[in-house]
């Protein structure tokens, strides 16, 4: 259990210090139903990234999708990191069956979904087809 928290902490504070990013980043948030609706309200390009704490593979995404979204062309996206074990009503009502699981959205449209995907090139091409 203690290697859980201190996995969970480690995640917390990655996210925390991705506020410190230049200001051509993406914006990372915590997922919650009213900030994502409102997100694809306003059109924006969105990343739901569905992760557990225990999680290798999300472990591994983690990195990319960081050093992905510091990149200017994604300035206007927001990320959202749901946890799976504690928000399974979230992942139920977007359809995901397992962690690791990547969607992206431009507005309110679906664009593409992966699960499991840990190769830079196609999480930057399913990042891009939310542009």
């Amino acid at each position: 259990m203690v290697r859980l928290s201190s996995l969970f902490l480690a995640l917390v504070a990655s996210v925390a210090l991705l506020g410190s990013l230049p200001a051509s980043a993406a914006e990372w948030k915590s997922f919650d139903a009213a900030s994502f609706a409102a997100a694809k309200k306003e059109g924006k390009p969105i990343l739901v990234d569905i992760f557990a704490v225990w999680c290798p593979t999300c472990r591994a995404q983690n990195p990319i999708l960081t050093q992905l979204t510091r990149e200017p062309k994604y300035k206007d996206m927001v990320v959202f990191k749901m946890d799976f074990d504690t928000q399974k009503d979230d992942v139920r009502a977007l359809k995901a069956q397992s962690q690791s699981t990547l969607i992206v959205y431009n507005g309110e449209t679906e664009k593409g979904r992966t699960v499991g995907d840990t190769n830079p090139a196609s999480i930057a091409a399913l990042l891009d087809s939310a542009l």
